[in-house]
């Protein structure tokens, strides 16, 4: 008797490995050569220090932009939102830790009872009984779910610093977008008070020489185009207030800041190798994570098919004589079980078939946040460099073209040039201030993208 019983213990055991019940999970194959595209065009790919690892501070040195993405770290909505995630992920591993420990409960029960017909006297029984439960885990079932809420408190911990990124890189990209406008919004109201000098020069002309009216009416349009988009550009600085406002967990309001020309940020970088990115971006950690948690699915889906061992113990103080021959005393009852599933109706295939589909999808995912984290930091490094290109060559035609107004604008004094070449060389000059800006933005824009991309924000 005693052989078939360690012959059943051994096969039992055979069978668990084969199943892969107590597996742990191993990260897939997943390729990740060559998934920044020219990374090593604009960058150190080879350093393994990342622009990633730098601290948040480091990176962005306005002192005024430092105090906003602190604002944000301690009072934004979804940040916070973050953490209570993480915390509910923590209760959560602290029951399915707690689930390998005997259940316990203390049910008191008591009775009167009596036989009106014959007068009697009230029979009065109690019971104190403690109830004690403990599922032998044989087949990995509550080793599975304590493993798959272990890595999910982990992905919400990763999404907590995905959202702690998130919330300090859309700070500093709104901080920047509000000092392009700014720079903008001065360049409109210099350019405003050239147009009316223009139009002044224009009305004047026609004065002293009767000019005709049609260059008074181009110049008097000309300076109520640029009024109109000094108006525009107002309403545009007012809306990223609010946006910032937001960000950061306030009321809408006005935002101290400095100028645009005034920052200074990181020019060159070390991507870091696609190890260490994947290692840095939160989100895509937090997507292996989620589909670690659905390998673990898969075991507990599978130890479902296996038998279940309960043990059950009871301890209780009764004087009732139709439970003991003695009463008043201390009654003690021990009960094991063995659930054996034969026919659920198909649920435990179909618990098995959806846990490998969600893994697959799982994979999918982790997968394409992969590949689109490649793609960002490229683009981040593609947007760096020919937004810096591009700005050496419109400070060049920017200097080209105020000398262009400013010839031409004599020339017109002098009758050597009609009032349409004014115009159009001071619209031109405008539209050249107005890119420049913009090109200098979207520089910083692709810091910001690159640090948010490598991971950054952690620190």
């Amino acid at each position: 008797m005693k052989k078939l019983n360690i012959i059943a213990i051994m096969s039992a055991a055979v069978l668990m490995n084969s199943c892969g019940l107590y597996n742990k999970y191993e990260r897939p194959d997943v390729a990740t050569d060559n998934i920044m595209r020219d990374a090593g065009q604009y960058a150190n790919t080879t350093d393994t220090t990342s622009f990633g690892d730098v601290e948040w501070r480091e990176v962005f040195t306005d002192p005024q932009l430092q105090a906003l993405i602190q604002q944000g770290l301690d009072k934004n909505h979804d940040l916070l939102n973050a953490a209570l995630d993480v915390k509910m992920a923590e209760a959560q591993l602290m029951a399915a830790r707690l689930a390998f420990l005997p259940s316990f409960a203390f049910t008191p029960s008591g009775t009167l009872s009596k036989v009106l017909e014959h007068g009697t006297e009230w029979s009065k029984a109690y019971a104190l009984p403690v109830n004690a439960s403990w599922n032998a885990d044989l087949f990995g079932n509550l080793l599975s779910q304590n493993r798959s809420s272990k890595v999910a408190l982990i992905a919400s911990q990763d999404y907590q610093q995905a959202v702690r990124s998130r919330v300090i890189c859309g700070i500093a990209n709104c901080y920047y977008t509000l000092l392009m406008l700014d720079r903008q919004y001065e360049i409109l109201v210099e350019m405003e008070k050239l147009t009316k000098d223009t139009w002044d020069m224009m009305k004047l002309r026609k004065e002293l020489s009767g000019a005709r009216e049609t260059s008074v009416l181009s110049s008097e349009a000309s300076y109520l185009n640029v009024k109109a988009q000094v108006v525009d550009m107002g309403r545009q600085i007012h809306e990223t207030e609010n946006t910032l406002s937001l960000l950061t967990g306030q009321q809408a309001q006005s935002v101290t800041r400095g100028k645009l020309y005034d920052q200074n940020l990181p020019s060159t970088f070390s991507a870091g190798i696609p190890v260490n990115m994947l290692a840095n971006r939160p989100d895509i950690h937090a997507a292996e994570m989620s589909l670690a948690g659905c390998f673990y699915n898969i075991q507990t889906a599978r130890s479902a098919f296996y038998p279940a061992l309960n043990f059950t113990a009871t301890g209780s103080f009764t004087n009732s004589a139709a439970q003991i021959v003695n009463p008043g005393q201390f009654l003690a009852r021990f009960v094991g079980s063995l659930t054996q599933p034969i026919f659920q109706n198909g649920k435990l295939v179909a618990g098995l078939k959806v846990a490998k589909a969600q893994y697959e999808k799982a994979y999918n995912t982790w997968e394409q946040a992969i590949l689109a984290a490649g793609s960002e930091v490229s683009d981040a490094l593609v947007q760096y460099n020919s937004s810096d290109e591009k700005g050496k060559i419109d400070r060049q035609q920017v200097e080209v073209l105020k000398k262009n107004v400013s010839h031409t604008r004599d020339l017109f004094k002098m009758g050597s040039s009609t009032y349409l070449e004014v115009i159009t060389a001071q619209s031109q000059l405008l539209n050249a201030e107005i890119s420049q800006v913009t090109d200098d933005f979207n520089k910083m824009q692709a810091v910001v993208s690159l640090y948010s991309a490598l991971g950054g924000g952690r620190k």
